[in-house]
């Protein structure tokens, strides 16, 4: 009588589990691109996507901005689902995985566009490295058109040191627009209780400068509400975030935030610029 010899090796069923997990994401986003190659919509015009942002906006935002009948950030995902299909890309600076994960569970294998600065903190690349590997997202690094020493060469070594405005547009604005002409709506993170300049942030809104839709689903979140979906659905959060940058940004341009101060004060500290130009 014969029998199934048992394996004396403890790993070995934490092995056969994270191959079987690795073939279920295989398969599953190889059967998401299947279906976005068969679903291929040329881009709407301007027009129809401004009618769908008004419809949306009369739908999410109920009586009024910030209002108790406001839609909350699931229900605007899956607005931007059902209205969007494949088109959407979610914007995602690394701080946290909260965005992606939310708008994953709407829209499985969402793009998630990284700007890569070539200036991040080692802490963001390693948050977007495990992003990948562990959630059903597709990141899409967007690059700018000069390397960091290319950009040296030409403008001078550190332009962020003498014109952040001209490093950010050259670095973050511009491959961004260029990237986002390929989708008809775009998600970000911006909340308005971020800085005084965020305050009357939309839930969707039209963004003419980037000719497509705009949502903002944590909009009227805190910056608490995030750690506490964080730690609700154990997403991966950027180390940073524990150790005073409650906003990171680029590594030369993000200093440390005291407890009560602004969460965006730390960005182009000693500077006049709030915003790197994406939002504003």
């Amino acid at each position: 009588m014969s029998t199934t010899p048992i394996s004396t090796d403890p790993l070995a069923s934490l092995r056969a589990a994270a191959k079987a997990r690795t073939a279920s994401r295989t398969a599953s986003r190889d059967a998401h691109t299947a279906d976005r190659a068969a679903n291929a919509r040329p881009k709407r015009s301007d027009a129809e996507l401004q009618e769908i942002v008004e419809r949306g906006a009369a739908e999410l935002h109920g009586s009024g901005l910030g209002a108790p009948d406001e839609a909350t950030a699931e229900q605007v995902v899956a607005w931007a689902a059902r209205e969007f299909g494949h088109s959407i890309a979610v914007a995602c600076s690394m701080a946290d995985a909260v965005l992606p994960h939310l708008v994953a569970a709407a829209a499985p294998w969402v793009d998630v566009l990284f700007l890569e600065t070539g200036y991040h903190f080692a802490e963001t690349i390693g948050t977007r490295d495990a992003v990948a590997q562990q959630m059903d997202v597709t990141i899409v690094d967007v690059l700018p058109r000069l390397t960091v020493s290319e950009q040296d060469a030409v403008h001078g070594k550190d332009l962020f040191s003498r014109d952040a405005a001209a490093c950010c547009a050259m670095r973050k604005v511009e491959p961004l627009q260029r990237t986002l002409a390929g989708y008809e709506l775009w998600v970000t993170g911006v909340r308005r209780d971020e800085a005084p300049t965020r305050t009357t942030t939309p839930l969707v809104t039209w963004d003419g400068k980037n000719g497509l839709v705009k949502i903002n689903p944590f909009a009227a979140w805190t910056f608490d509400d995030l750690l506490a979906y964080a730690a609700q659905h154990q997403v991966i959060l950027n180390p940073l975030l524990n150790d005073g940058y409650p906003s990171i940004g680029c590594a030369p341009c993000t200093k440390r935030v005291a407890p009560g101060e602004d969460p965006r004060s730390g960005r182009w500290s000693g500077l006049d610029k709030t915003e790197c130009g994406l939002h504003v």
